[in-house]
């Protein structure tokens, strides 16, 4: 990675800071973490009709705790599997959320590629558009269904990340062949989930289904140190991210 880019985590996430907290207070924030949090691990029912952002407050607690978390997570995975060289021409950002995902991939890259970040979310799509902004990358965010998404595109890699398990059961068996098939011609597919708690059902279909297209399965653990805000906010909800886990596939042209 250039060297003018190892302290960009800091000033984005800094930003982030004084564009939340500016209209809402920490206590605010925490409340409405908790409550995103809550649906995000015991109301899984209500992800689909998009209540994880419903109201300013949910969408503060998303921009300031999940995404951050998002951005170091993909960032370690890249590292750890040396996809940033050779760089994709372009990153395809399904279910972009606010744009964290993809951004931490593309800021590893000796040549920056470009974005393009689709969310079904009208704000996410907004929040795309400054984080790369906020981050001098070039790319655009469009609202839009992700597993619909055309596939396509030589030197184009797709992120997938934290979005197949809040589709449906159909959706997913829709979607899995589409993202082997993109692989086989010649897509660097990554899908990056948590490790959770209660197991994820589809997960092994999937990893062996991405195994036997001649790609990989992963699990990760990275130790890291959160910047304040981010640390008390997880002390204050009673999580503990001094180390941040995650499982991966990867398929495609350096699987």
């Amino acid at each position: 990675m250039p060297e003018n880019r190892k302290a960009t985590f800091e000033k984005w996430f800094a930003a982030v800071e004084r564009r939340h907290l500016s209209k809402l207070t920490f206590s605010e924030v925490r409340r409405a973490l908790a409550a995103l949090s809550s649906i995000y691990v015991e109301r899984r029912e209500r992800l689909e009709s998009g209540a994880a952002l419903e109201g300013e407050g949910k969408r503060a607690a998303f921009a300031l705790f999940y995404s951050p978390l998002h951005f170091l997570t993909i960032r370690g995975i890249v590292r750890a599997l040396g996809l940033s060289t050779p760089s994709p021409r372009r990153i395809l950002d399904l279910g972009c959320g606010t744009g964290a995902a993809g951004a931490a991939w593309a800021l590893e890259c000796p040549a920056l590629p470009s974005l393009l970040g689709l969310d079904r979310n009208g704000w996410a799509v907004s929040e795309t558009r400054w984080t790369y902004a906020a981050l001098g990358l070039g790319g655009e965010a469009r609202r839009g269904e992700g597993i619909r998404a055309r596939l396509s595109g030589e030197g184009e890699a797709i992120l997938v990340a934290f979005m197949v398990n809040e589709l449906s059961s159909d959706e997913r068996a829709d979607f899995l062949p589409r993202l082997l098939d993109a692989a086989k011609g010649g897509r660097q597919v990554l899908v990056v989930e948590p490790i959770a708690r209660r197991a994820f059902p589809w997960w092994e279909d999937w990893s062996a289904a991405f195994r036997s297209a001649g790609g990989r399965s992963d699990d990760w653990r990275f130790p890291i140190e959160l910047p304040e805000t981010l640390r008390l906010l997880d002390q204050a909800t009673g999580m503990d991210h001094r180390e941040l886990t995650a499982r991966s596939l990867l398929a495609g042209t350096r699987a």
